[in-house]
């Protein structure tokens, strides 16, 4: 029986497949900046939902949680900021940021006073872009609610790519910083979600490419009107077939033998999966009827025989003697154990005994 996966030859195959899968190239670097094309492509203002879409009562809701919804509701007290107010504190934030430089160089400056003042402005900047866009953190965490992670920690994990994006935001490129921060923001989350989000971890690059690819099979089903087989996705998503099923393979997602089933739900999944290790009612019938046959058969023999077959076959407790041991125990050469073993055993195999057992063996 092949112990690798369909569409492999062989389970080398299948090990070159998977490290192909892992070493291709992809941006996993949570210090690497986006490029102007990718914000470009992303420039969407997510603003635009509204401000209602931020209400706290939307979310406490949602969430069941008090906590989440005093959260929104005070910082929804924040006023927007416009393109040039962001201009404006990202250019004091700078200020601050080279003040502190110098500060640090010629602490004895007569400037130093001058210095301390940016750097307090530049410090009151950066709050008020993180305090304005905390609703924006909001928005995009909304989008990745049911991954595994609770709400009140997607938030956390998307401060926290507000914060980065805060402290490496350059207002020359052009673009706004709501642009600029929802993609650290998505930066962050995403990693959460891979990092925490499921029981055995995946890769950030294989979380964004088995969400493409899920999303392909949705697009597909919708356009053809059955679910597309593996190869019709590697097809849509120009990949080999067989990184296809792996990917297939490492997307399921465990159950928990504790999780409740049943109307009332007071079983559990756990209850209804077959023990391999004990046997079940059928088969442990069928070996209570064997032993019950086999006693009957030893006991026709001698009592020294029907013993020394017990000890031999680990019918005792279990465990098989050596012929060394079991002549120990009667005091008799190993030879002459093996030799009353033998006649025991060839007066088993006489028809009028071995009968009795045919039916048992023939299953």
């Amino acid at each position: 029986m092949n112990n690798y996966e369909p569409g492999f030859d062989s389970p080398a195959d299948q090990m070159m497949a998977e490290g192909d899968f892992f070493e291709e190239e992809f941006d996993d670097d949570f210090e690497a900046e986006p490029d102007d094309l990718l914000l470009a492509s992303d420039e969407t203002d997510l603003w635009d939902e509204g401000e209602d879409d931020f209400a706290g009562e939307h979310y406490a809701g949602e969430v069941s949680s008090d906590t989440i919804g005093l959260y929104l509701k005070e910082m929804s007290r924040v006023p927007l900021l416009t393109t040039e107010e962001e201009i404006i504190l990202a250019q004091k934030l700078e200020a601050g940021v080279e003040a502190a430089r110098k500060l640090r160089q010629k602490p004895n400056s007569p400037r130093a006073v001058e210095w301390r003042i940016k750097i307090q402005e530049g410090a009151e900047a950066r709050e008020h872009l993180i305090n304005a866009n905390t609703r924006l953190v909001v928005s995009v965490a909304k989008r990745y609610m049911s991954r595994g992670v609770p709400f009140l920690d997607l938030i956390q994990e998307g401060n926290l790519g507000l914060m980065k994006a805060v402290e490496k935001f350059d207002h020359r490129r052009g673009f706004r910083f709501s642009t600029y921060a929802t993609w650290w923001i998505r930066q962050t989350i995403t990693r959460a979600i891979a990092d925490q989000g499921r029981t055995i971890r995946v890769p950030v690059h294989m979380s964004d490419r088995i969400r493409r690819m899920y999303k392909t099979s949705r697009r597909l089903e919708q356009e053809n009107g059955h679910k597309p087989t593996p190869d019709e996705l590697a097809n849509e998503l120009k990949l080999d077939p067989r990184k296809v099923r792996w990917m297939l393979r490492v997307s399921w997602q465990p159950l928990s033998l504790e999780r409740p089933v049943g109307d009332d739900d007071d079983s559990e999944f756990g209850q209804f999966i077959e023990n391999e290790l004990i046997p079940g009612p059928a088969q442990a019938t069928y070996d209570k009827l064997l032993r019950e046959k086999l006693d009957v058969l030893l006991d026709s023999l001698t009592p020294r025989e029907a013993r020394i077959l017990r000890l031999r076959f680990g019918f005792a407790n279990g465990r098989s003697y050596t012929l060394e041991e079991v002549g120990e125990k009667f005091g008799l050469t190993r030879e002459r154990i093996r030799q009353i073993e033998g006649k025991a055993l060839r007066r088993l195999r006489h028809p009028r005994r071995s009968r009795q057992l045919r039916d048992y063996l023939s299953n």
